[in-house]
């Protein structure tokens, strides 16, 4: 039962986005009539995903074949709001996809570019001033806890390399390759060396 309510309530958000942002139908348009179908492995939920040009429809415990169907972790599906990540997902064995490759790829792109104009829709209800300075006040939030992030990540890398020496340096990688190799070519050398002293 919370799974039907859940899945209504992820389709009436969906059928609302194509009000917010009408670029998505044109991006979708294409796909009119496919069926999409995540399997949540860790939810043990198969949904599927359609759109008939006009709205999404979804449906709840889907067994019916896809055009398309992906298995994964909640955690990878969240993963894919970059749509460049789909192929390495699936090198890495956390994601499964079967049947068009492109039809994932489509919603993904569609979905990633969403590009919603807020102080627009809010200024019905709030006026211009006080929507434009909302939208600022997000905008800015989003900048701020990208740059966090990516303060946190270098942090964190420089932490493991410099401090608790988990991980290597990719200067001290490189020479340690370089040093392999060395020691590789030596040892072919002396070997050569060797065989030619017992042919004797």
């Amino acid at each position: 039962m919370i799974e039907v309510i859940a899945c209504a309530a992820l389709e009436a958000a969906l059928n609302r986005l194509l009000s917010l942002e009408p670029q998505l139908d044109a991006e979708l348009h294409t796909n009119k009539h496919k069926v999409l179908c995540v399997e949540l492995r860790d939810w043990q939920q198969s949904i599927a995903l359609t759109y008939t040009g006009k709205q999404f429809m979804l449906f709840n415990q889907y067994t019916d074949p896809a055009d398309c169907k992906i298995s994964a972790n909640v955690d990878t599906l969240m993963q894919l709001s970059n749509p460049s990540v789909l192929t390495h997902l699936i090198r890495q064995d956390k994601l499964d996809l079967d049947g068009d490759l492109q039809l994932a790829q489509s919603y993904s792109n569609a979905f990633s570019n969403l590009d919603i104009n807020w102080a627009e829709h809010l200024s019905r209800y709030l006026g211009d001033a006080p929507a434009q300075q909302i939208a600022n006040c997000f905008q800015n939030a989003k900048v701020h806890r990208a740059s966090v992030s990516k303060t946190l990540q270098n942090t964190l890398s420089q932490l493991c390399q410099d401090e608790l020496k988990v991980t290597i340096h990719p200067l001290e990688l490189e020479q340690f390759k370089m040093h392999t190799r060395h020691v590789k070519n030596h040892t072919a050398q002396l070997e050569q060396r060797i065989h030619s002293l017992l042919n004797r």
